[in-house]
């Protein structure tokens, strides 16, 4: 595909870096797993003796291999049957009996007819889909993503000593430690993933309207629920009890909304990272070659945490939707889900391409300790919050109310410095607790942290 025609950027712009997704969410990735569900429903079924006649171990391999040696023919092929039947589900069915009929020994047994057996297109759908869903983040998001969480846990242990002036709502307050911020992300970054690690995968797989009715009716001698619930284990998935015709997808809003939560964390670190640039607590590395501006040459620009962020909240757009729309569907079926979840790789798309971004600015990122140790100097006042809270502990009455008025009348470092030391004399403490208070410093006054025990992934 020529990337410069594509409509997407996720096609166009942007393939280098979402190319690894199509293996599970292009339209031929879908095709594949919805032959991989029908050849081991077939073979499950001659399994559990459903079929009276035996297969030879060639045949049994080959029908596997309609799977397992997969080639791009087969899509066209398929697409040349739903072109004339108009069923995307029922062209994989018939060719699959296409297929089956070159062999004279299945031919001879008969074994086309028994292909899709008892099922509607949402079982292997459904399937197929929570498949997708579940391997892309094994094999590609939740990789990155624990790159990412490496590159942070770098930050949070190089920089751990390293005092930083703290601002809430946007103004100065308590110093912190650099390394402790980056803490910050970690933990909950460590949460959101040990949630996504433990969502259980499910499916729906129960025929016309989730309850087995044409299979428990032509088999009534088989256990169809046991059937069904071991046919999804095969494939590491749970099977929901009670559906439609399709599955609730309650799972899939789980999983959505995991997802979702760990990207707003991001976009909350590209946009304090974005502000700690501005503020130059944070430098960018300089690329010999790039061009921060078309009209001012001086210019370095944080683009890479911008594009993380407008990446992310794309997910995120897609992602909200996903959740709450397919969780509602008319009575046992409406088709609306049938378009929207082609759209799930556009939502884990963009993820990608944020997640790429932040780790392309994380790796440009320095810290100018000259800029943090000057700002910390420029607001001595920020440590009035421990001698107010010191001057209580030792029982002086209206001490906050003292500093309060001290503070907000003098705003020059000399004067507050020199301000709070005529009025720390003034107090009935000892000496020693007067010269401890005078002499606390901003960059002391950094709180305590607890020692983390977070450990590098093995990517």
């Amino acid at each position: 595909m020529n990337t410069l025609n594509a409509i997407t950027p996720i096609d166009g712009r942007y393939l280098n870096q979402t190319q690894e997704l199509s293996k599970y969410f292009s339209e031929e990735a879908l095709i594949k797993n919805r032959i991989l569900i029908e050849v081991h429903y077939l073979l499950f079924l001659f399994k559990y003796k459903v079929l009276n006649f035996n297969l030879t171990g060639d045949e049994i391999n080959y029908i596997l291999g309609l799977y397992s040696y997969y080639n791009h023919n087969y899509s066209i092929r398929i697409k040349e049957i739903e072109s004339k039947i108009k069923h995307d589900v029922k062209a994989i069915e018939y060719f699959i009996k296409e297929k089956l009929d070159e062999v004279n020994s299945l031919k001879e047994k008969k074994m086309s007819i028994y292909v899709h057996l008892g099922l509607t297109s949402q079982d292997i759908n459904s399937t197929a889909n929570i498949l997708s869903i579940r391997d892309s983040l094994s094999n590609v998001l939740i990789p990155k993503l624990h790159i990412i969480f490496n590159t942070i846990l770098n930050f949070a242990n190089k920089w751990e000593s390293i005092p930083i002036l703290s601002h809430t709502h946007g103004q100065p307050a308590s110093p912190s430690l650099l390394g402790k911020e980056f803490l910050v992300y970690l933990e909950r970054l460590n949460n959101e993933l040990t949630n996504l690690y433990y969502i259980k995968y499910r499916s729906k797989f129960g025929g016309a309207v989730g309850n087995l009715n044409s299979l428990s009716f032509a088999l009534p001698e088989i256990d169809w629920i046991e059937f069904s619930d071991s046919f999804m284990k095969l494939f590491g998935l749970e099977r929901n009890k009670y559906t439609t015709q399709i599955d609730h997808y309650d799972n899939y809003s789980i999983i959505f909304d995991n997802i979702k939560r760990i990207n707003n964390i991001l976009i909350d670190l590209c946009q304090d990272i974005w502000q700690y640039i501005s503020m130059k607590y944070f430098c960018l590395k300089i690329i010999k070659d790039e061009v921060g501006s078309s009209a001012m040459p001086h210019k370095v620009n944080p683009i890479n945490f911008e594009n993380a962020e407008g990446n992310l909240l794309m997910a995120n757009n897609n992602l909200n939707f996903l959740s709450d729309k397919l969780q509602r569907s008319r009575l046992q079926r409406d088709l609306t889900d049938s378009t929207i979840l082609r759209n799930i790789g556009v939502a884990f798309s963009y993820s990608l391409i944020g997640y790429d971004s932040l780790l392309k600015g994380l790796n440009k990122i320095e810290v100018d300790e000259y800029k943090l140790a000057k700002d910390l100097d420029q607001n001595y006042v920020v440590v009035v919050e421990a001698i107010q809270t010191r001057l209580k502990v030792l029982g002086i009455h209206d001490s906050y109310e003292k500093i309060k008025h001290i503070t907000r009348k003098n705003n020059t470092v000399y004067n507050m410095n020199n301000k709070l030391s005529k009025y720390i004399e003034t107090l009935d403490i000892s000496e020693e607790e007067k010269d401890k208070l005078k002499k606390l410093e901003p960059k002391d006054y950094t709180g305590v942290v607890p020692k983390h025990n977070f450990i590098e992934f093995d990517i």
